[in-house]
């Protein structure tokens, strides 16, 4: 059992490795065009808008969350029926979601001359962008629901084959659209027509992987009172919801109102790098969250505790390995693509990799805490909420940007930095979360020793990453190979959970440490 959930968690991982470089290449070149061509106000209005339909998205309340967690343990028994009838129940919600989204969405769209008073856009543009963005959103909640069941079954390398195919032809097609026509019009009506042709040809897939799949929203109406824990779940894993969307959904909004639209553009050019790199983070560790959910149905503690350190030192690694390179190579490649004109005050960047290496490391203790079902603490998320907008209205009035990232940076420390692995240590674990304190202490220390050391170092590295594009990954693949080296290093020296990690990363290769015992 546990060979099977490493086996699907490398393919999941490689499978959105492959995609993520793929889409990161396209992605930037295509932002190129699209700011060139259709200029950065249409850029950052279609941004703008589509972080107002993820805050209509809210009332999806966590409930597919819920429905995961809540397959874990038919699907670890293999038994189909139960499945069906979960799937059904899924379906018959999020058609009541999907319903409430037309609503709120045809409500919201009376206030978007309110909104977006002044961009030099006609309202036609607008209302087309608006509506389309729409309508491409409710399609999951009204046919792709059913590919809650892939994630579940560590099968997400499915979801992410069809999804990035389809978004890489879908991007080409606006770059040409853009780069010919220059047309509003024809650029939004790409974004809606695959999404459509991705929902058909993902149910496709979906019933060639589970033939006995037989979802019915009408029988999931009759068995809605039979699963009571996804109610209890969907409630809490809203609030949760609603916590990571002012994290992240609200930022673009504070931009726009403290600054300008086109500062929402300028901001969203760092954002989107970040963002790039935390999606890589996410497609090479994200596909191991089913399989702790697994592992933690199987119930035994030593198992549990020691993937979690294992994880958890890899997570410190790539974190490090990440955001050092960022910090030294974000401003040259801003340069390279965009222009010098581009380039934010210094401290931006440095909050964005601040922010960026809280949410890398996060993300071990909330696969662990989703595993054991732990979403009681509603309270957590409107702390986090009300700190992040409280302090990023403060900071915007006063120091405008770097003010609006504070906010989220604080209640990210507060909230997901200090309460979050107590709760986990407290009550999953039931162990003294002073144990994780000394863990990530001591790692931390680990990583900036390293950090220290290879700035020191590559003072005197003649590469200049500014020269070309060449020479700018050339310095970019170097100093995270360099840094990496050495932190693995010092964190297989130091640490149990590196050394473990190692261990399994070689034996997956087909390999044996040689003083390790053969009944080990």
């Amino acid at each position: 059992m546990e060979e099977s959930r490493v086996k699907k968690s490398l393919l999941n991982a490689r499978v959105n490795l492959i995609f993520y470089v793929l889409i990161l290449l396209i992605s930037f070149f295509s932002r190129k065009i699209f700011l060139n061509c259709l200029g950065a106000d249409f850029v950052g209005l279609t941004g703008t808008l589509m972080s107002l339909l993820n805050f209509l998205n809210l009332a999806e309340l966590g409930i597919s969350t819920a429905i995961g967690y809540v397959l874990y343990k038919p699907i670890f028994e293999h038994d189909e029926t139960r499945i069906n009838e979960i799937i059904s129940v899924l379906g018959y919600m999020y058609r009541w979601i999907g319903r409430i989204i037309i609503a709120a969405g045809v409500a919201l769209s009376c206030f978007l001359p309110v909104i977006f008073p002044s961009t030099g856009f006609s309202y036609g543009i607008i209302y087309f962008a608006y509506y389309s963005f729409l309508a491409s959103s409710l399609i999951g909640y009204f046919a792709n629901y059913r590919q809650t069941l892939l994630g579940a079954d560590q099968r997400n390398y499915v979801v992410a084959f069809y999804f990035q195919t389809a978004s890489i032809i879908k991007i080409i097609c606006q770059m040409l659209s853009a780069w010919y026509t220059g047309s509003y019009y024809l650029w939004i009506g790409i974004e809606l027509f695959f999404g459509i042709i991705y929902s058909f040809i993902l149910n496709w897939k979906i019933n060639q992987v589970y033939p006995w799949l037989k979802s019915n929203v009408a029988l999931g109406k009759e068995l809605f009172k039979k699963y009571p824990e996804v109610t209890k779940y969907t409630k809490q894993l809203f609030m949760h919801r609603l916590g990571s969307f002012f994290q992240f959904q609200v930022t673009p909004f504070l931009v726009y109102a403290f600054v300008s639209l086109q500062m929402a553009a300028y901001f969203g050019n760092y954002s989107t790098i970040v963002e790039k790199l935390h999606l890589l983070v996410n497609n090479l560790l994200g596909s191991t969250e089913a399989s702790v959910g697994n592992l933690i149905a199987e119930g035994n503690a030593g198992k549990i505790r020691k993937v979690f350190s294992e994880l958890f030192s890899l997570r410190m690694l790539i974190a490090g390995t990440v955001c050092f390179p960022l910090y030294q190579l974000l401003e040259p490649f801003i340069t390279l693509w965009l222009g010098a004109g581009y380039i934010l005050p210094r401290e931006i960047m440095l909050l964005l990799v601040i922010r960026l290496f809280i949410t890398i490391t996060r993300g071990v203790v909330d696969q662990f805490l989703y595993g054991y079902g732990l979403f009681w603490d509603v309270w957590a998320p409107l702390a986090e909420s009300v700190i992040n907008i409280s302090v990023a209205i403060i900071g915007g009035y006063l120091w405008g940007l770097p003010g609006v990232l504070l906010g989220g940076i604080s209640s990210l420390i507060l909230i997901v930095g200090i309460w979050k692995p107590f709760m986990l240590y407290n009550w999953g674990f039931r162990k003294n979360v002073m144990n994780y304190w000394f863990q990530f202490g001591y790692q931390l220390a680990l990583i900036l020793i390293s950090a220290v050391f290879m700035g020191w170092i590559w003072k005197f590295v003649p590469l200049q990453p500014s020269a070309s594009f060449f020479s700018w990954f050339l310095c970019a693949f170097l100093m995270a190979a360099s840094y990496g080296g050495v932190t693995v290093l010092l964190m297989y020296c130091g640490t149990q959970g590196m050394r473990g990690m190692v261990r399994r990363a070689l034996e997956m290769a087909g390999t044996r440490l040689p003083w390790r015992k053969k009944t080990e």
